[in-house]
This record gives C-alpha cells, sequence and structure tokens, in this order.
C-alpha cells in the first residue's frame, strides 16, 4: 500500500494552517488590490499555480512538506480572488456566495463519501481520493473567505469580533475532540472550514486602513513573513506522512 501524502494532523499542523489561510488572505490583496491586476486575473494567476502545484503533489510517490503547503497556500490565495470576483465583481454578495460555496463543499464530500466509502483523511495516496480531497479544500478555502467577510462586514463584528468568533468555534471543536467520541472526521472538516474565515478575518485585521479597523500593516509586507514563518515550520517541524491504514 502507498503510504499517505498528507501530513499527520498535530497541533504544528493547525498552526501552519492558520498562517497559511492568513497568507492567502494577503498574498491574494496584494495581487488584487496592491498591484491592481482586479480579481479576474488574479484568480486566474493563482489558479493556474494551483494547477502546477496540485498536478505535482498528485504525480508525486510520497508525502513532501514544502509541496503539499505550497498547494494549500495555492488554494487559499485562489479562494480569496475567487470569492471576492464572486462577491463584488459579480454581485453575488456575503451571503449569496456563502451558500452557494457551503452548498459545493457538501457536495463534494457527498460525492466523495459514494465513490470511495469514506472521507476520512488518515490516508490519502490514490490519484481518485487526493483529487476529491484538493477539490474540498479549494471550496472550502473559498467558503471561508467569503464567510469571514460576511461576519466582519454584514455582520458588523469588525475583524477583531470575527476572528474572536471562529477562534471560539474552533476551541469548541478542540474541546469536542478530546472529551466527547464525535466523529474525528466531521471534527476535522469542520475545523479545517473554520480556520479559513479566522485567516481571512486576521488578514484583514493585519492590512486594512485604521479607518477599517485595521493594522494597516503592508499586505506585501504580511505575506512575506506569514510565508518565512510557514517555511521555518516546515524546515523545524518533523513532519509525518498520515496513518497507512484508511480509518472510516
Amino acid at each position: 500500500m502507498r503510504s499517505s501524502k498528507v501530513p499527520e494532523v498535530t497541533l504544528a499542523f493547525w498552526l501552519i494552517k492558520i498562517a497559511a489561510t492568513t497568507l492567502g488572505e494577503t498574498g491574494g490583496d496584494a495581487l488584487s488590490m496592491t498591484l491592481r491586476l482586479g480579481y479576474a486575473l488574479s484568480s486566474l494567476i493563482f489558479i493556474a499555480f494551483l494547477i502546477v502545484t496540485a498536478a505535482a503533489q498528485i504525480r508525486a510517490r510520497r508525502f513532501h512538506p514544502f509541496l503539499y503547503w505550497a498547494v494549500i497556500v495555492a488554494t487559499t490565495t485562489a479562494g480569496t480572488t475567487m470569492a471576492d470576483f464572486a462577491d463584488r465583481s459579480l454581485g453575488i454578495g456575503y451571503v449569496g456566495g456563502s451558500l452557494i460555496l457551503f452548498a459545493l463543499v457538501m457536495g463534494v464530500l457527498g460525492l466523495w463519501r459514494l465513490s470511495m466509502g469514506s472521507v476520512s483523511v488518515d490516508h490519502i495516496s490514490s490519484p481518485g481520493v487526493e483529487a476529491f480531497y484538493w477539490a474540498t479544500i479549494l471550496f472550502s478555502n473559498t467558503l471561508g473567505t467569503a464567510l469571514g467577510d460576511f461576519l466582519a462586514d454584514s455582520g458588523g463584528l469588525g475583524f477583531e469580533g470575527g476572528a474572536l468568533v471562529f477562534g471560539a468555534a474552533l476551541a469548541l471543536i478542540a474541546g469536542a475532540f478530546y472529551f466527547t467520541r464525535v466523529s474525528r472526521t466531521l471534527l476535522f472538516w469542520s475545523a479545517f472550514i473554520l480556520t479559513r474565515p479566522l485567516g481571512a478575518t486576521l488578514g484583514d485585521l493585519l492590512t486594512k486602513p485604521h479607518s477599517m479597523g485595521g493594522l494597516h500593516l503592508s499586505r506585501i509586507g504580511s505575506s512575506s513573513w506569514l510565508a518565512l514563518f510557514m517555511v521555518a515550520c516546515i524546515l523545524l517541524v518533523p513532519w509525518r506522512a498520515g496513518a497507512r491504514a484508511p480509518q472510516r
């Protein structure tokens, strides 16, 4: 049996996932807003990056930490600009965009379950399972952008309030993991989806102007520091692939 090509889910996994989702927000905004490429062109650039990295990941024979996290970053940056394009340029709005993307996430998970018998991430090795895995991640990261913007802007909570709400929700999921017998697969995907709006609100908190409640830091500078943090984590953390035997 081929070994799993995704990392073991540990505390370090979640820390770098939050950093990646925050980078997705600052990096996506840096290209679309700071460099003024717009949402559509920025989305095409990030989608091209995603196709290249995802193809390399699926073709790889074993787990490669840098390659894996490159695909994660590709999904977060593409998710940011695609969500902004749909919500703002197409006028779908945060609520409509969130509902559509939530339906897509549930649809992909449903097809994955029907086709493969499980949506567990304990063993991701075959191309078919991995394709479902990355499709779910792409839609969940796009959903997180719309959801984060909805709570911070339309919900009136602001970036700090939105981050606190999503952080509290993740704390509840962690509590359920340690103190209940709720499905680990359900808890994983719930946490995975919620880390994206957390990263979106944190990214906006860092880079939005003071008048909007942000710290007004440079998008390019923030993205660079987040990328360096991720590289340091990848180099310093002893990453291991997930379990070899599938668990349902």
